[in-house]
């Protein structure tokens, strides 16, 4: 191995941890965690039609989201379709079930739970 190629994978090295520790961190020990969250890009009236969706039909467990639960706030419907998106897609993802909503909503690895809002997450 030439002394490049050796310092190339001394630093791919070096910076592998890196990511692993902020993984573990962001979700609380499980590595490569996945959520379901709103797409910035969507519209606020595409998120209310997939939010109502996934809080009917959709069997998501909406209740903290209700005023005064943990998730109620921010009250904006961003945050509230986030986590309607994720509990669906956390309940129903080894069924087949996806993150789409319409392309109204995405994948992260970073955990979106905020102070005692707690953003499930089902390995």
């Amino acid at each position: 191995m030439s002394v490049l190629g050796l310092v190339l994978a001394l630093l791919l090295l070096a910076a592998a941890p890196e990511r692993s520790v902020q993984n573990a961190t962001q979700t609380d020990g499980k590595e490569f965690g996945e959520w379901c969250i709103a797409d910035e890009q969507a519209s606020t009236e595409e998120l209310q039609m997939a939010l109502d969706w996934a809080c009917g039909k959709g069997g998501a467990d909406c209740k903290e989201i209700h005023p005064h639960r943990p998730c109620f706030l921010p009250n904006t419907v961003k945050d509230h379709a986030s986590f309607a998106f994720n509990s669906y897609y956390q309940k129903f993802k080894h069924r087949g079930a996806t993150c789409y909503f319409n392309s109204a909503a995405m994948i992260t690895d970073l955990d979106p739970s905020h102070g005692s809002c707690k953003f499930e997450y089902l390995p």
